[in-house]
């Protein structure tokens, strides 16, 4: 069996969705994206930092790495809310449960070359997580008029939607120096889904 991804997103969903939220959710979340916004001002800081760091160290500093995972967290709370993979508005923290979330193992070594070539070695993950950016939207769209229809998101458009976000949150980590192992391109889930 393969090892556990460091960076795993746990889908705990119930595919129902709330349909005035959901025919509202482009406005309800701009408080939220204006939060992420301001919390990503020192993020663009910590980020250069945690590289030096990592490169002289192999490994991010506890206190860097734990405040850039916080912001990977809710930065995919905001992203699953928005694109309709997850119904309940979320909390303006990451420490508060949401139904689709990141799990981010703490710091571990790193080779210094890998880190040092990092920015470089992602351009290929960048890339394709365009080409999700894109997927992400046009299924958000589609789920939208059945979320409101239906008052839930069909299974699949939820599960392709939460790919989109696993691969995103496992490319800004490898990115951001929080991980050394690459975003997987594996579909099955890494954590089991509630909803069957």
């Amino acid at each position: 069996m393969a090892e556990a991804h460091p960076v795993r997103l746990v889908v705990t969903d119930d595919l129902r969705r709330s349909r005035l939220t959901v025919l509202f959710r482009a406005l309800l979340v701009i408080p939220h994206l204006v939060w992420l916004t301001l919390w990503s001002l020192p993020v663009t800081v910590a980020v250069p930092v945690n590289w030096v760091a990592t490169v002289l160290l192999g490994r991010s500093p506890g206190w860097l790495h734990s405040f850039l995972a916080a912001y990977l967290i809710y930065n995919t709370h905001v992203n699953a809310y928005l694109h309709l993979v997850a119904d309940p508005y979320p909390a303006f923290t990451s420490t508060q449960p949401y139904p689709v979330t990141v799990e981010i193992d703490g710091p571990a070594r790193q080779g210094r070359l890998g880190a040092l070539l990092r920015w470089v070695l992602a351009l290929p993950a960048w890339l394709f997580v365009e080409v999700l950016g894109y997927a992400l939207w046009w299924l958000a769209v589609g789920g939208w008029f059945v979320a409101l229809a239906l008052g839930r998101v069909p299974k699949g458009i939820r599960d392709l939607s939460a790919y989109c976000l696993r691969f995103r949150a496992q490319t800004d980590a490898y990115s951001m120096l929080l991980t050394a192992r690459y975003p997987s391109l594996d579909l099955k889930p890494e954590t089991p889904d509630t909803q069957a």
